[in-house]
């Protein structure tokens, strides 16, 4: 095992793609880090990822010129030990970074992190400011000069510098909801959101008390009976409970939730969960009583999927197989479907405190492609849903050109399917569309539904 975390974070961050979060645990399990090293390892990449436009920001103020991709990420790092984990002490900040930096880079490298960084040092002050070039939104430090655009003649440059969100997205949300609503789902996408629990058959009886050791993590409820919000700093607790052993509780988010609920799924039908993994909504329609086939093109995803069936004790109602959703499903031979869920890949614009690194794939030609995948899904999923029954269509993202257009586009080429029901969810707000009592409390969360039905 290494004994500098920096450098596990930096490799991280080189080896992690467009995804680093999903590498951490790879990591963490490769150098055998124990849980406070593995929570420190996921916090420090986590920070790095939602907040490197401003740390872009202050290492472009603080170097001589802009630095090579290795040693930028080390100096990012270093920055927002610096600037955003309090519980990390400045030396060890500054010392630890300029080793992983030498180690890797060479001794003048390290000479440059450490001269970096401790400028770093003098550019902190303590609060918040009323300038926004020098507030750093919260944080317990603001900058000691103007180093970000001005709100005020460069907005979305503002925005991308202070709230580390791509210019091209506050652009899109300012067009469409305005410039307050843009920078207030930016704002949310900054810190760590709660951890969402779904409560098993068991614990949702009338009158049933949680587990003492889930009613110790201090839960709090939503609008939707079933779901509990925890601390993210509870994680390491929960999966370590018997609760979380026994299948009485899952990690789910009340728009996931509902979207799975839109299926309406009874017992004896067979449904197929066509973008299965990792098996969240598969659990809900298995739970129902139906017979789900899960199907994802990640052989790899369907293990901890079955993992999760089995710890759920629904190992005999789901049966997991690797495939391609976009290909000819109805040449299978295999008779029609009661119903598909179409869970679809997307821009994840809707969950960017959860998945913060998908922020820095967005543009015009990622979406083109997702949407291309999203309108093949949706037409092979409806060849094999027998007629009355019912397609369900669900993404993580805020973008109309992934939802409600897709489902438009879908019904113009499908004349014999109807909507039955669509929502959408923006993070922080309640639930439009729907019936009249489907609205919900706000969600961290967002994203949408809607439930096709075929003639």
């Amino acid at each position: 095992m290494p004994e500098n975390l920096r450098l596990v974070a930096w490799l991280v961050l080189r080896r992690g793609g467009d995804a680093p979060l999903r590498a951490v645990n790879e990591a963490a399990d490769h150098f055998e880090l124990d849980a406070r090293d593995r929570g420190l390892l996921r916090h420090l990449v986590g920070v790095e990822v939602r907040r490197r436009g401003t740390l872009r920001a202050i290492l472009l103020r603080l170097a001589h010129r802009p630095p090579k991709t290795d040693l930028a990420a080390h100096l990012r790092l270093g920055l927002a030990q610096l600037f955003f984990l309090d519980r990390v002490p400045d030396h060890a900040a500054v010392s630890e970074t300029v080793r992983a930096v030498t180690d890797t880079l060479g001794q003048a490298k390290g000479r440059t992190a450490n001269a970096v960084l401790r400028s770093a040092i003098a550019l902190r002050r303590d609060g918040a400011s009323d300038d926004p070039r020098q507030d750093l939104p919260d944080c317990q430090y603001h900058l000691a000069e103007p180093i970000f655009r001005d709100p005020e003649q460069h907005p979305l440059l503002w925005a991308e510098d202070a709230l580390s969100m791509p210019s091209a997205l506050v652009g899109r949300w300012s067009r469409r909801w305005g410039q307050e609503e843009a920078f207030r789902l930016s704002r949310l996408a900054l810190a760590e959101t709660p951890l969402s629990l779904r409560l098993g058959t068991e614990l949702r009886a009338p009158d049933t008390p949680l587990p003492e050791e889930l009613a110790i993590l201090k839960p709090r409820p939503t609008a939707h009976p079933s779901v509990l919000l925890l601390p993210a700093s509870a994680s390491e607790a929960l999966f370590a409970s018997g609760a979380f052993a026994a299948g009485q509780v899952s990690i789910q988010g009340e728009t996931a939730l509902r979207a799975a609920e839109l299926m309406g799924a009874a017992p004896g039908e067979r449904l197929l969960d066509l973008c299965a993994a990792p098996g969240g909504k598969t659990a809900v329609l298995a739970e129902a009583g139906a017979q789900v086939l899960a199907l994802d093109r990640s052989p790899a995803r369907l293990a901890p999927l079955l993992q999760n069936m089995a710890r759920l004790g629904l190992t005999e109602r789901v049966t997991a197989i690797a495939g391609d959703g976009t290909a000819s499903l109805s040449a299978s031979g295999a008779p029609p479907f009661d119903g598909v869920l179409v869970d679809a890949p997307c821009t994840n614009s809707g969950v960017l405190a959860q998945r913060p690194g998908a922020r820095w794939r967005f543009g015009p030609k990622s979406e083109a492609d997702l949407n291309a995948i999203q309108d093949r899904l949706l037409s092979e999923a409806a060849a094999i849903v027998r007629p009355g029954g019912r397609l369900v269509y669900s993404t993580c993202s805020l973008e109309p050109a992934e939802n409600a257009q897709r489902v438009r586009a879908f019904l113009e080429a499908h004349p014999t399917w109807t909507l039955a029901e669509e929502f959408g969810v923006r993070p922080g707000l309640p639930a439009s569309g729907g019936s009249a009592d489907s609205a919900t409390a706000p969600a961290a969360d967002g994203g949408y539904g809607a439930r096709l039905v075929r003639a």
